[in-house]
């Protein structure tokens, strides 16, 4: 026999809620309520109060003792939200939402649950899966014999050389203020000589 306790227009999102509602769906009522006790969610006492009332239903009602009793079903619905605002700069109002959820909680005896039929999945419909052509088996080469003389590997062609740019004019710029310089030294002790002669005569 099932027994349930709801709490309806609480004051909590339903998103918030059903995070904690996750954590003790399925375990014993005793469990369940240790782990709301401790939870730091703000929502988690709200929840503890409807398990708790939940289990006094099954045990006032039905004689069901409390630590047989396991939580079979637990979910939040979405109540109404209230608008309200929040006046802003320039004249402006923010809307703000202040949503509400109701929780309900559904515990029943263990014996109950497990003797329960369950209900077979349904399956998906699944496309047929295309036969592929049937591969042709790859002949295997020769192995090759001692015997057998090795063909020598294709030489590669060597790149081209590269044309090496020509040196000459360099060397004959160079060479250019050499020539000069020799030029001058030359011209010097000839126009010595020739100061000299003119001297002695």
């Amino acid at each position: 026999m099932q027994a349930r306790a709801q709490a309806r227009y609480v004051r909590v999102t339903p998103q918030k809620a059903r995070r904690v509602v996750n954590l003790i769906r399925g375990l014993p009522a005793g469990e369940a309520m240790m782990i709301l006790r401790f939870s730091p969610q703000s929502v988690s006492n709200q929840i503890n109060k409807v398990l708790a009332s939940a289990v006094a239903n099954a045990s006032n009602n039905q004689g069901v003792d409390p630590r047989n009793l396991v939580v079979s079903e637990v979910f939040v619905d979405e109540g109404p939200t209230m608008k309200r605002f929040r006046p802003r700069a320039q004249g402006r109002g923010y809307r703000i939402d202040k949503r509400t959820c109701h929780i309900t909680v559904v515990v029943e005896p263990e014996n109950e649950i497990t003797a329960r039929p369950s209900i077979p999945k349904k399956r998906r419909a699944v496309a047929p899966v295309q036969k592929s052509a049937p591969v042709k088996p790859v002949k295997e080469a020769a192995p090759v014999t001692s015997d057998a003389p090795a063909t020598p590997a294709p030489a590669k062609k060597s790149a081209p050389a590269k044309k090496a740019a020509p040196a000459k004019k360099a060397t004959a710029k160079k060479a250019a203020p050499a020539k000069k310089a020799a030029a001058k030294k030359t011209a010097a002790p000839k126009a010595a000589k020739d100061e000299k002669k003119e001297g002695g005569q």
